[in-house]
């Protein structure tokens, strides 16, 4: 979706066109990945959205002016408080682990200057919890860029009905919205993984089997408009804030466009073949030529624009530039925040993992159904660190057990095997070992905190509200230590 288009709304002549050109761009794929060479240098890299809040602790729609502070590491995202910072790409071996550590942090220092000079606060945190239903039925939520504002339409107009929100946790929230609002709730971090084309199947498996473990171990969000729903209610509100489906047409069995998918896959080509496949297009765009880069790397813009609105927790990413083009894993199941080092260690986890996944000589996603991933990654959304998952050899385990008995020790072979500096290794993976031996994440601290500030407080009472804004502030606080999330204090 960081592409520009020209239209809000699109004729049937531009719908049927595009479908063409679709066919036509995954032909071309097709062709190129069975005869082309591929960059395989296995950068990784980092996209994270903020928000910006005011000195109430409420959403402010000041992105642009804050924009202009900023350069174009920086740019904009659908809701007008949201900010996305995207880090260059590097080496992951040696101490590259640090270097993105510090780039974040510097990255986000200068963010934070721009916005304190428009006398705002940015914060990384999965979703803001002083929300309210009131300023996301609010027509001036969404960024004014005709990408966003089509994206919108095309949804709804899809849809032909309300966005509904309906989520179950420890409280209760449904509530109908006249466009997608609830997704500028959803800030996310999202790693890239640079992998050579015929690996990229592993990598992407991998990925997918400990995708629950990951949003266990990083769980952020536990707040969608105050209420206490889901440990990452991120991925539930997103899921419902971009379904263009009817409930007949999920009845029938029709794929969500958030999707963690139904199977193992064998290519990358099976990934972009779906999305042709099963989904009709929302924003479609149409180059004119079909544009090569001068080592003959197809732009395949109709086909990339495309699986920008397929929203995979693991998408698969093709890029081409003038040195070629490159296959990545996008990992975008992770929250935002809660610190630079907290991101880092998630991205050490996950990284290492990936792997040690890979390199199996008997994988994992060989010995486990696709279902029971998908059972996992869901029962880890509602549940958190405190979720319980399927894995092969063991049966029924708690996910903190897993992880430190497991996954842990295989992805410090990981780290080693990719050549990181072993105390490099030791400081991320006991950040990700605290968590686990404290059963403490972002989304368990701010419960715990909340609870201690209202406690029985009611959603929607003035003690919810009071609560929330002064929840903030301590996370506030306690983000600009720098210190690791399993750290931060509750005052007993």
């Amino acid at each position: 979706m960081g592409e520009e288009v020209s239209s809000k709304r699109y004729t049937p002549e531009e719908r049927t066109l595009y479908r063409e050109k679709l066919a036509e761009n995954l032909e071309l794929f097709d062709t190129y990945l069975r005869h082309a060479e591929f960059k395989s240098a296995g950068t990784i890299g980092l996209e994270l959205e903020l928000n910006l809040i005011d000195s109430d602790n409420q959403p402010s729609l000041n992105n642009t002016k804050v924009l202009e502070r900023l350069d174009d590491e920086f740019q904009s995202e659908i809701g007008g408080f949201n900010l996305e910072l995207n880090h260059p790409v590097l080496q992951v071996a040696g101490r590259g682990l640090k270097t993105l550590e510090a780039g974040v942090a510097h990255r986000l220092d200068k963010a934070q200057k721009a916005a304190e000079a428009e006398g705002l606060t940015v914060t990384s945190i999965g979703t803001l919890p002083t929300l309210s239903t009131q300023f996301l039925t609010e027509e001036t939520w969404i960024t004014e860029e005709n990408r966003y504002e089509a994206l919108s339409n095309s949804i709804v107009d899809a849809r032909g009905e309300y966005v509904r929100i309906e989520l179950d946790g420890e409280e209760k929230y449904k509530h109908e919205f006249a466009d997608i609002a609830p997704e500028a709730s959803c800030t996310s971090m999202q790693l890239h993984l640079q992998v050579a084309p015929n690996k990229f199947a592993e990598a992407w498996n991998a990925s997918q089997a400990i995708a629950a473990a990951q949003v266990a171990m990083s769980a952020n969000s536990p707040l969608f408009v105050g209420r206490k729903l889901w440990h990452e209610s991120r991925i539930p509100v997103f899921t419902q804030a971009i379904d263009t489906r009817t409930p007949e047409l999920v009845n029938q069995g029709v794929r969500p466009r958030v999707w963690f998918g139904e199977r193992w896959i064998t290519s990358v080509f099976d990934l972009f073949e779906e999305n042709v496949r099963y989904f009709p297009p929302l924003l479609p765009e149409i180059k004119d030529f079909v544009e090569f880069s001068s080592a003959d790397a197809p732009k395949l813009y109709e086909l990339n624009l495309h699986n920008g609105t397929v929203w995979r927790w693991n998408r698969p990413i093709y890029d081409s530039s003038d040195s070629g083009a490159d296959i990545r894993v996008e990992n975008r199941l992770l929250p935002a925040g809660p610190t630079p080092v907290d991101m880092v260690a998630d991205a050490a986890f996950y990284y290492g993992l990936a792997e040690f996944l890979v390199g199996e000589n008997r994988p994992v996603w060989s010995r486990m159904s696709f279902r029971e991933a998908e059972e996992n990654f869901f029962a880890c959304a509602k549940d958190g660190i405190g979720a319980r998952v399927t894995w092969p050899k063991i049966g029924h385990i708690d996910v903190a057990d897993l992880v430190l008995d497991v996954l842990i020790p295989q992805a410090r072979r990981g780290l080693s095997r990719l050549g990181i500096d072993k105390d490099v290794i030791d400081e991320y993976m006991s950040i990700i070992e605290g968590r686990a031996e404290l059963r403490t994440n972002g989304a368990t601290w701010q419960l715990k905190m909340l609870d201690h500030l209202a406690p029985n407080s009611a959603p929607d009472s003035p003690e919810r509200r009071e609560g929330l804004k002064a929840m903030m502030d301590a996370y506030v606080k306690n983000q600009a230590s720098g210190e690791p999330v399993h750290t931060w204090d509750v005052p007993v």
